[in-house]
């Protein structure tokens, strides 16, 4: 399978990810130089990024806070000198981001909407695999209906 290289075709997809995650700690907490170092870095997803098949890698791609800080989002913060303590005041209890080729997506809480932040046009599958991505395996499984969150981000 060919990959295009990580700068080339994550760009749009990190920066999502990156302007969302840096618009929250903005907006709760007034904090002027988000942390987007190491986050924003490519790395991360160099050997997990499928454009061909995007649901491939998924569960690696996916930043989430359970009342535990996703490792990805501790290491930027730090960079920046934010504490464990205050990522937890300023960023939502239960996040759950989606950083996959096409498409970037969110849900606050469990039972949260999932809402769309960045979406491209795909192209058309050769053959469909039957697999899930992680963010459908969550959708299917939910026990109770979604409950509708409003968020607004500005820069």
């Amino acid at each position: 399978s060919q990959r295009r290289g990580p700068r080339a075709d994550m760009v749009p997809e990190i920066a999502a990810a990156v302007g969302f995650v840096s618009g929250l700690l903005r907006t709760r907490g007034c904090v002027k130089h988000p942390p987007h170092c190491s986050f924003s870095s490519p790395e991360h997803y160099r050997h997990h990024w499928f454009p061909e098949k995007p649901s491939k890698g998924s569960g690696y791609r996916c930043i989430r806070i359970n009342h535990r800080m996703d490792p990805i989002i501790s290491r930027a913060a730090g960079q920046i000198g934010l504490s464990l303590p205050q990522l937890f005041q300023l960023l939502p209890s239960e996040l759950t981001l989606w950083v996959d080729p096409y498409e970037v997506s969110y849900r606050i809480g469990d039972d949260g909407s999932i809402c769309v932040l960045y979406e491209a046009t795909k192209p058309l599958p050769s053959s469909y695999g039957g697999m899930l991505t992680c963010k459908n395996q969550m959708m299917l499984g939910r026990a109770s209906p979604s409950k509708n969150y409003i968020m607004t981000v500005s820069s």
